[in-house]
This record gives C-alpha cells, sequence and structure tokens, in this order.
C-alpha cells in the first residue's frame, strides 16, 4: 500500500511563459463584503506561490486522502472535481457507518455508497472503508430493540381469580387434589427474575391429566358475561396439560388454547419457553366457578406457571366512572378532538397493532429537539369545564424511542393550569397514573407537555375520571440475561461486518476495523456510559473487550490478502496515557490470535496542540512496526475568521505534522494522510467544528496558506522555492 513518489514539479520555462488562462488561476478574486469572513487578506507574494502549486496529490510520497461529505462528492461538481484533483483516496464522514447503512429492520441499504464507488471508480480514486465497528453512529435503535426486555400486556381488566394464597406461598383455598411429586411456590422462577411460579412436579407414574392437580377458589361471575383467561407456563422438558372445570356447562371442553385461531385441542403442549394460553369462557351454570390446572399427562415433567400473570377477567364489566375524553383509545384510527403545537412537534395515530400490548392504535407524538416541556403540546379540550376542588384520576400506557419525561397539565384558557409535574417515561410500554385537583372552576383543556427531549411518544387508553375505573393489571417485563445479550449483539456485530467484507470485497481495500476504543486514561472503554447520545451504542459492553479481537479476525478472513486493517482513535498526539494504551491493546488483540496492520492517529489539532507530544506520539507508533496513518488531519482556529497571522500559523502547523510523520515513520511504515474535511464551506461544518476554519481550502473553495503549507511538508521541502522568473501577465 506504499505509494511510491510521483512529484511533477511545474518546468521552469513554463512558468515564464504563464498563459493569460494561466494569469487567471493565480490571481484570487476580490471578495464580497459578506465574504471576506472566510479568508484574511495575504500578502500578493504569497497569493502568487499559492497558486503557482500543483495538485496536492502530486507531492506525496505516499496515500493522500480526503475526509469527505459524499451528498456533496456526488451532487456539487466543483467539489467532486476538487477532490479528484487533489487526493488519491477518499474516506465519507458518515454515509458508510452503521448508522447510515443499517435500517430500522436491520436490512442494510448498500444503494448510495454503491452509486458513491461507482463515480470515485470513474475518477480513479480509491475508497478507505470508515468504519466497521464503532460506538457513535450507530442504529442504535436497531441494536437496542434486538436485545429489549420482552413486554407482555396485563390484563384487560380487574382480575376476578384471589391470588393471595399464591402470592404469599401458603396456596390457602387452592385445592391440591393430586400433587403429584410436589405442589410448591417457587420464588424468582417466574416471568421475571423476582416472580414467584406455582411450581407443580409430575411422578414418575403420571400418565392421566389429574395424575397431578391443582384447583383454584371459587370465582365469582355474572351469568351471561364472557370471561378470559390467562396464564404463562413453561416446563424442564416437553409437557402437556389441560384445564378442566367445576361450573361449566362443558366442564372439559376443547380450546383453542393460544388464542390463535388456530385447531380446539383436548390438551396444549409445553416447553422450556414460556408461552401464554389465553382463552374464554360463557357457559357457566351459576354465579361462580373453579378451574382445575390438569398436567398430569406425562411422567417427569416439572411445571412452572407465573403467579402475577394468572387472570380470570370479565371482558363484558362495566364501567363505573365516565371517561372524559372521548377518544382517548385511538381506535377509530384518528386523533379527533386532539390537536397541538411548538417546536416542529409532530402528532399522528399508529398503523394498527402498534398500539398498547401490540393491539389497536395509539397517538403518536414526536418532538425534534430538546426545549422546554410546555414548548411541545397535545391538547385535548373539554365540552364543560371541570369542577373545582374534585379530585381527577388520569391514567394513560406511554413509551417513547428513549428514555424522557412528559407532564400532565389541566389548563384554563387563560394558561394558567394545575401540572402533575415531570413523569418518567422509558421504551417499553407503562402505566402511569396520577391524581390532580382543579383549583378553579375554568380548568378546560387536559394537555400532554413533551418539549423535554428530542424523542417519539407512544400514548394509549388515555383515561380522565372524577371516580375510580380499573384499567386492568401493569404490564410485566422480562429482560434477557446477559448471556442473551451477548449472544444477540456478537451476532448482529458478525452480520453487520460480514455483509460490508463481502459486499465491497472488490472496492474497499482498507478498513477502520475498530474506531474510538480507548479512554482518554488510556483503559479499553467499558460502554457503562450514564447518558449515551441517541445513536450510541457500545458493542464492548455485551462483548467485552475481545470484541476487537472478534472484529479483527471476522474482517481477515474475509478480506483479501494484502487489504489493510486499521485501528483508530484520536487525541493520541495530546493524551501520552491514551497513545501507550492503544498500543497496549493492539499486543491484546494480536496476543489473541488476530493481526491488526496498522494504527490511525485522527489529529484534530489546534495551533497549541503540544508538538513535542506529536513527535513523541509518532515515535511510539512508529516503534511498534505498524503501517501508521495519520486519518483525520485539521488545524482548528478558534475562529471562522482568521487574521493572516492565523492562517499563517495554520500553515506552519500542518507542514510540522507532516514533516514530523515524513521524520518519524520510516517510508516503510508510512500509509498515507487523509485531510479531514476538504474546505471551510458550511456545507462541510454543519455537525463537525462550525463556526471554525480548520481545512486547506477556504469556504469559497480558494487555497489557502495552509494549502502551502501541506504540500511543503508532503514533498519534504518548501516548493515555492522551484518558482523563479518573472511572471508574466
Amino acid at each position: 500500500m506504499i505509494k511510491y513518489s510521483k512529484q511533477m514539479f511545474l518546468p521552469l520555462l513554463a512558468l515564464l511563459t504563464l498563459s493569460s488562462c494561466q494569469k487567471e488561476v493565480m490571481e484570487w478574486r476580490d471578495l464580497d463584503e459578506d465574504q471576506k469572513v472566510t479568508t484574511a487578506e495575504l500578502p500578493l507574494e504569497l497569493e502568487e506561490k499559492i497558486a503557482r502549486y500543483d495538485a496536492l496529490k502530486t507531492y506525496s510520497d505516499y496515500v493522500l486522502g480526503a475526509g469527505i461529505v459524499m451528498d456533496l462528492y456526488m451532487n456539487n461538481d466543483a467539489y467532486s472535481a476538487l477532490v479528484n484533483e487533489n487526493f488519491d483516496e477518499v474516506t465519507v464522514g458518515y454515509a458508510m457507518k452503521h448508522g447510515a447503512m443499517v435500517q430500522p429492520d436491520g436490512y442494510i441499504n448498500f444503494g448510495p455508497v454503491d452509486d458513491f464507488i461507482a463515480k470515485t471508480n470513474a475518477a480513479g480514486i480509491d475508497v478507505f472503508g470508515h468504519t466497521l465497528v464503532w460506538h457513535a453512529n450507530q442504529n442504535a435503535s436497531y441494536l437496542n430493540g434486538l436485545i429489549a426486555p420482552t413486554v407482555i400486556p396485563g390484563s384487560p381488566g380487574a382480575n376476578a381469580l384471589d391470588l393471595s394464597g399464591l402470592k404469599d406461598g401458603s396456596l390457602s383455598g387452592w385445592s391440591l387434589n393430586n400433587p403429584g411429586d410436589g405442589i410448591s411456590i417457587a420464588e424468582g422462577e417466574g416471568l421475571a427474575t423476582n416472580s414467584p411460579a406455582l411450581k407443580m412436579e409430575a411422578s414418575a407414574s403420571a400418565s392421566q391429566p389429574y395424575n397431578l392437580q391443582v384447583v383454584t377458589p371459587a370465582i365469582p361471575v355474572i351469568n351471561g358475561h364472557e370471561y378470559e383467561i390467562s396464564f404463562y407456563i413453561r416446563s424442564d422438558k416437553p409437557g402437556k396439560g389441560r384445564i378442566s372445570f367445576n361450573g361449566l356447562q362443558n366442564n372439559y371442553p376443547y380450546k383453542d388454547w393460544f388464542d390463535t385461531g388456530g385447531e380446539w385441542t383436548e390438551a396444549f403442549e409445553t416447553s422450556s419457553q414460556w408461552q401464554q394460553v389465553k382463552f374464554r369462557v360463557n357457559d357457566f351454570t351459576g354465579d361462580s366457578f373453579q378451574m382445575a390446572f390438569d398436567l398430569g399427562y406425562l411422567p417427569d415433567v416439572t411445571y412452572f406457571i407465573d403467579v402475577n400473570n394468572l387472570s380470570v377477567t370479565d371482558l363484558d364489566a362495566e364501567v363505573t366512572a365516565t371517561n372524559l375524553i372521548a377518544n382517548g383509545d385511538f381506535e377509530n384510527g384518528t386523533l379527533d378532538g386532539w390537536y397541538g403545537y411548538g417546536n416542529g412537534s409532530t402528532r399522528s395515530v399508529s398503523p394498527e397493532g402498534e398500539g398498547y400490548g401490540d393491539a389497536g392504535y395509539a397517538m403518536v407524538l414526536t418532538n425534534p429537539t430538546a426545549a422546554q416541556a410546555y414548548e411541545a403540546q397535545q391538547v385535548y379540550q373539554f365540552s364543560e369545564p371541570l369542577e373545582a376542588g374534585t379530585e381527577y384520576t388520569f391514567s394513560f400506557f406511554i413509551k417513547a424511542d428513549v428514555a424522557s419525561t412528559i407532564q400532565v397539565e389541566l389548563q384554563s384558557e387563560d394558561y394558567s393550569a394545575e401540572y402533575s409535574g415531570a413523569l418518567e417515561v422509558g421504551t417499553n410500554w407503562t402505566k402511569i397514573e396520577r391524581t390532580l385537583t382543579p383549583t378553579r372552576d375554568d380548568r378546560v383543556r387536559f394537555i400532554f407537555d413533551f418539549g423535554t427531549s428530542a424523542a417519539t411518544f407512544f400514548i394509549d387508553d388515555i383515561i380522565l375520571t372524577d371516580g375510580e375505573v380499573n384499567t386492568g393489571s401493569e404490564p410485566v417485563i422480562i429482560e434477557l440475561s446477559e448471556e442473551e445479550k451477548a449472544s444477540i449483539i456478537g451476532d448482529a456485530m458478525e452480520d453487520w461486518i460480514t455483509q460490508m467484507l463481502d459486499h465491497y470485497k472488490d472496492e474497499v481495500h482498507a478498513w477502520d476495523v475498530v474506531n474510538e476504543p480507548m479512554t482518554e486514561g488510556g483503559s479499553v472503554r467499558d460502554g457503562n456510559v450514564a447518558d449515551p447520545a441517541s445513536d450510541d451504542f457500545y458493542w464492548v459492553k455485551y462483548l467485552g473487550q475481545d470484541y476487537a479481537v472478534t472484529a479483527f479476525k471476522l474482517a481477515r478472513e474475509l478480506s483479501n490478502p494484502g487489504d489493510v486493517l486499521f485501528i483508530n482513535d484520536y487525541n493520541l498526539e495530546s493524551s501520552p496515557a491514551k497513545v501507550d494504551g492503544l498500543i497496549e491493546y493492539v499486543k491484546y488483540i494480536e496476543s489473541q490470535g488476530a493481526e491488526v496492520d496498522g494504527i490511525g492517529t485522527q489529529m484534530h489539532v489546534s495551533l497549541n496542540t503540544n508538538r513535542e507530544n506529536i513527535v513523541s506520539m509518532f515515535q511510539k507508533l512508529a516503534a511498534t512496526g505498524k503501517l501508521v496513518k495519520i486519518s483525520e488531519l485539521d488545524v482548528r482556529l478558534g475562529t471562522a475568521s482568521p487574521t493572516a497571522d492565523q492562517l499563517a500559523e495554520q500553515a506552519d502547523m500542518y507542514q510540522f505534522i507532516l514533516d514530523s510523520f515524513r521524520e518519524n515513520v520510516p517510508a516503510s511504515q508510512q500509509y498515507g494522510t487523509t485531510l479531514w474535511n476538504i474546505s471551510d464551506n458550511e456545507n462541510e461544518h454543519q455537525y463537525w467544528l462550525p463556526d471554525e476554519s480548520p481545512n486547506v481550502w477556504d469556504a469559497n473553495y480558494e487555497r489557502k496558506p495552509a494549502y502551502k503549507g501541506v504540500a511543503d511538508g508532503l514533498a519534504g521541502r518548501d516548493v515555492s522555492e522551484d518558482f523563479t522568473g518573472e511572471l508574466a501577465y
């Protein structure tokens, strides 16, 4: 990958006979007043020298790259021409990262990058792969969704079954008609890690359903109503069971036990995985009934039934209190009665099936940027004011795409209100229930204040009442084990790397395999971050520090012979501990059987960056024997309106860095240098160093003194000394 010298200095004769066209190139055009902030006025002699330099890549003995904005390269001819003329290789700042390419369902959209590579191929420019494994710029929503806990909706109404004998462990009220090898309460064996289960053990001689049987207390019912029976069950080995009854017209019914619209059978089957048994009964002979868990079909099977989610619910129960919000469940698919505004927020109804319990509809509120809570609002207007001094209960189910808060207020026309205060919202469905008491008799609005975070909220089953109403039980959240999470995330990382390397095997021959693995103190990041960005996802948190070992092994296996695999980090020039730690981490990775070809140092520096540390860093990196790459070089000035002196200092820092690279890293280890962004134009700095001037071209794509500093640094000498003779005007 070492590029041999291709310096092409302009012949003296050509310099002495510049054409009128060349004269126009040398003369920097006058800037309008509103443009002069981009570049200070320079001495004419310096302007002339800079204008007479050739393209940057003609001065380099190694790969000269540019970090670019893919959309600009594809759509701005002046930008792409400048890139094509001056560089051998390009690195796209965002477009090849996980967050840009992985879609919400995990599908990788290669199309935009494929089009980009086709254009660079036509221009004869290579593409550097940036980056395979990083914690930032990830589709974190997709990855977190892979390991999200299972959310089991609560029952739709009050539980008619008395669970007290199960919850206190006494089994009081429950009849153990045939206990087999034991019927007991097993703590911590339920759906959630801290929930109990009814444990039933079949004996070695079990062969009939009643050989293992427990019967519930009497369950009061209303004749003519339909009741839903629901519970979750698993077994230590394949098992079989049924529910029989006392008090039905048919006490031994066949049922569609899993409520799937499938076949009605005598019994259901069980496995080591939790599954929900859910069916309905309505053929009561009296005002109560009992049900028996008959699990004696097979010998030596142990069953677990989650206690907290064993329920019998009256589906026809009357609501005893009036909901003052007429459209609180959105089952008509509209937001009738609701309106909102503020902070560019949006509101809509979800697709069917995305409401609470993965059923029906929900209201979807999106706030694009963090602000004050009240700056984004969703409003329901009452037809009549609420009564002062009456306690009102509101409840709703809610989740968000990121952890956030929301507030409820009861408001008057003059904007005075009673407030709930901040209500915590997680990424799983949660029921929120509070009370508010109006202090005035003119409260006419129910309002959600959701401006605090940039987030999307899903809200369902909103109730406001002046009396109690039973809206059912809380959902159950089941977390995956750490081992399960590691397996799932490991598979996701392998799939991402495999697809990227397979797809671009013929096009990309150098990759940042692992990016920014180190802390400033020189240790490997552990991923335990209190408040990660919405697109942060730390592979190391689930896979440990060997995530990099796995990544390099896989990349080596899938890449071509001769492809170059880098590890890359920033602040190595300013933190001796960090560069030392990175080198040790490379040693560790290789001690585990992987191979790292090169180390990238980003070098986002300023004029005040310690030059001795820069030299020391290059010496340490060279001592590893690895290829060394300056991977993201820019020099900040702290202003978008630099003075001539600042521009000269910037040029000097660029040249110093490139001189130090050449002098301290053996030629055989010099992979190359990548300048991070081309110009100071705001299109390149919307997200990276806005209101700055860190690059080699100014905001109008005119060469800055830094251009001379880079060219001289690449050439290893002052190229302008070649320019002699009088200028021809």
